[in-house]
């Protein structure tokens, strides 16, 4: 069954911008008026607030990334997931309940526990000064934590798969995705960059450049002379540049580092005002990891394949039975 669509939903409303508001019971008719009713599911709202929480940092991300019709679709698409979700998740909730499932109180204070400890350093009055800083009660935390624990629990519940995969499927799989199994022929690179007018003209940078060559050929290390000269942010670290493959730099810099040998270091390459000096430490060639060793990486994929499917078939066998109206 295909999800309803979010095309009807007011563009104004969802840009009035992220709101947290504090939860309490009041009426369909007030917290439609008071809020703006986005869906029903059964005899459950889902009012427009709850869909700018979800999705606040999305949108803001997606603004500072895109422009124009790209970030109007992805806009869309971010208010379309999550409308769905907040819907799978009401039907997950009321299932729950009606089933007479319960779980143990421990889980939510092992989970809130855990927040404290992880991400406050332990300190329970930092803790409670942030959800207060976002118009949050500790009760009103307390329950949607629950809640996501409990819809966690039933999506694993509904899952029920194979613990091993067929060995026809796993290379079926690794032949039709070769390429993510496949590195490219990589150089470990170091370069020196002569760009500070402190060290003279361009010409001058050029001599300097050969004679730095010169002194490694006669044995110096290329890392102590990038500590010594480089003007490059990589200068104390040696000029490292780590593994590169082709296309990682400018096409110019790429083509000389990849036809290096290693221990060889290039000619002075000048690029606008700056000079550059490239030295190759190691290459790896070109290799693709053997069925043998991405076996285990395949199996895990397709497990999790296999639950993602089982988990919407689930949800979706709940749409069918509930009275879902998207305004």
């Amino acid at each position: 069954m295909s999800r309803p669509s979010i095309s009807l939903l007011s563009r104004s409303l969802f840009a009035v911008g992220l709101l947290l508001t504090p939860l309490r019971p009041i009426s369909l008719q007030a917290q439609e008026v008071l809020d703006g009713l986005a869906a029903v599911v059964d005899d459950k709202v889902i009012t427009f607030s709850q869909i700018r929480e979800l999705v606040g940092a999305k949108e803001r991300a997606a603004h500072e990334k895109l422009k124009g019709k790209e970030l109007e679709k992805a806009i869309k698409d971010i208010r379309t997931e999550a409308i769905n979700e907040l819907i799978d998740r009401q039907l997950i909730l009321a299932y729950f309940k009606k089933q007479g499932y319960s779980l143990p109180p421990y889980l939510l204070e092992d989970r809130i526990n855990t927040i404290i400890r992880e991400e406050y350093k332990g300190d329970r009055s930092a803790f409670s000064r942030k959800l207060a800083s976002f118009g949050y009660t500790i009760e009103r935390f307390r329950k949607e934590e629950m809640d996501k624990i409990i819809v966690q629990s039933m999506r694993q519940q509904a899952v029920k798969s194979a613990s091993v995969v067929p060995a026809d499927k796993i290379k079926a799989f690794y032949d039709a995705n070769l390429k993510e199994f496949t590195t490219d022929e990589q150089v470990q690179l170091r370069m020196i960059i002569l760009r500070s007018a402190e060290k003279g003209s361009l010409e001058t940078r050029t001599k300097l450049a050969e004679e730095i060559r010169t002194k490694v050929t006669s044995g110096a290390t290329f890392e102590e002379m990038a500590k010594t000269y480089s003007d490059d942010s990589t200068a104390e670290n040696g000029g490292d540049w780590g593994w590169i493959k082709a296309g990682t730099l400018n096409e110019s810099l790429s083509k000389t580092a990849m036809s290096l040998k290693p221990g060889q270091s290039s000619q002075p390459i000048i690029l606008g005002d700056s000079v550059y000096l490239l030295f190759a430490e190691s290459r790896r060639p070109r290799s693709t990891q053997p069925l043998t060793e991405a076996r285990d990486t395949i199996e895990k994929v397709l497990l999790a394949q296999e639950r993602q499917k089982a988990q919407e078939e689930w949800v979706s066998k709940l749409r069918k039975k509930a009275y879902i109206k998207i305004f």
